[in-house]
C-alpha cells in the first residue's frame, strides 16, 4: 500500500546565500510535501547542509524567503523554528557525552515544558508531574529506537551507531511536524545504515513525520526517498523521483560520474 503524501507544508523559494564572495546557494527553489521523505543530494561543497542551515534559522539567505504552514520569512531563527514544530539533526554530533542515553533526549522535551526552570530544578508540585510525563515520552522513543539496554549509559561511552540514534532521539523529543538530518549515515557499517534506515522509515510511516534528508550514499536515498532535489556548486540541477533523478543526464555527470 503506497502512504499518501499530503499538500506542500515547506515551501524554499529563491534562496541564495553568500558568504563575502562565495557564493555558497544561488537562486534555489523547491518545496516538501507533508509526510514525504524529501532527499537532498549533491557532491562535496553542492550547497546540502548550507541550505540546512537557511531552512533552521542558523544562516540568513540574502535573497528568498521559506513558506512553513503558509507562514511566510525572510529569515527564521532557531528557537522560533523549533517552536514551530521543525527539528534537526547535525552531522558532527552535539551531545553531551558524560550524560546518559535518557537526559540527553531529556533535553529534547525542554521547549515543550511549561514549569519554570526553578521548580524544575527543585523537581516540587506540577513541575514533578510534568516532568514524569515527559520522561514517559522519552521511554516510548528509547523504546521505539530499540535502545533501552543503554538508557542509563553515558552517551560518550556507547559506539558512534548508537549515538547517532540517540541524537535521532533527541530530535524526535520535540515531536516535529519537519524532521531535517543531515547525513544521519556518515560514518556507519552496513548494519547499521540498515538499521537507521528502518528507524527514519518508522519515523515517516508511525509518527507521520516529514522528512527532509541529506545524505551521501546514493543507494540508500534511492531506497528511501519520495522525491529528491540535486544540488551542485550551490545551484539547483534536478529535481524530481528517484527515477527522474537517475536519469537525468546532468546529474549523471555531476554527481553520479558519467560512466554510471
Amino acid at each position: 500500500m503506497s502512504k499518501k503524501i499530503g499538500d506542500i507544508i515547506l515551501d524554499v523559494n529563491h534562496i541564495s546565500l553568500r558568504f563575502g564572495g562565495v557564493k555558497a546557494l544561488t537562486d534555489i527553489s523547491f518545496n516538501v510535501r507533508e509526510h514525504e521523505v524529501r532527499a537532498i543530494i549533491g557532491p562535496n561543497g553542492a550547497g546540502k547542509s548550507s541550505m540546512l542551515n537557511c531552512i533552521n534559522g542558523v544562516y540568513t539567505p540574502q535573497e528568498g524567503s521559506i513558506t512553513f504552514r503558509g507562514q511566510t520569512f525572510d529569515h527564521m531563527d532557531s528557537h522560533q523554528v523549533a517552536t514551530m514544530g521543525i527539528a534537526r539533526t547535525f552531522q558532527n554530533l552535539a551531545l553531551f557525552k558524560g550524560m546518559s542515553v535518557l537526559d540527553n533526549i531529556m533535553t529534547g522535551r525542554n521547549l515543550r515544558m511549561k514549569s519554570n526552570i526553578f521548580l524544575q530544578a527543585l523537581r516540587i508540585g506540577p513541575a514533578e508531574q510534568e516532568e514524569m510525563r515527559h520522561r514517559d515520552k522519552v521511554e516510548h522513543i528509547i523504546d521505539f529506537l530499540e535502545i533501552q539496554a543503554f538508557r542509563k549509559t553515558p552517551v560518550g561511552q556507547l559506539p558512534y551507531g548508537l549515538q547517532k540514534r540517540v541524537d535521532l532521539g533527541r530530535a524526535l523529543a520535540l515531536e516535529p511536524e519537519v524532521l531535517l538530518l543531515d547525513e544521519p549515515m556518515a560514518g556507519m557499517n552496513v548494519e547499521e545504515k540498515q538499521d537507521m534506515c528502518r528507524f527514519i522509515l518508522d519515523v515517516n510511516d508511525e509518527f507521520g513525520t516529514t522528512i527532509v534528508l541529506i545524505e551521501h550514499d546514493m543507494g540508500v536515498v534511492m531506497d528511501i526517498s519520495d522525491r529528491v532535489v540535486v544540488l551542485d556548486y550551490g545551484k539547483k540541477i534536478g529535481d524530481g523521483t528517484p527515477d527522474e533523478v537517475r536519469n537525468n543526464e546532468e546529474v549523471i555527470s555531476a554527481y553520479l560520474g558519467t560512466s554510471h
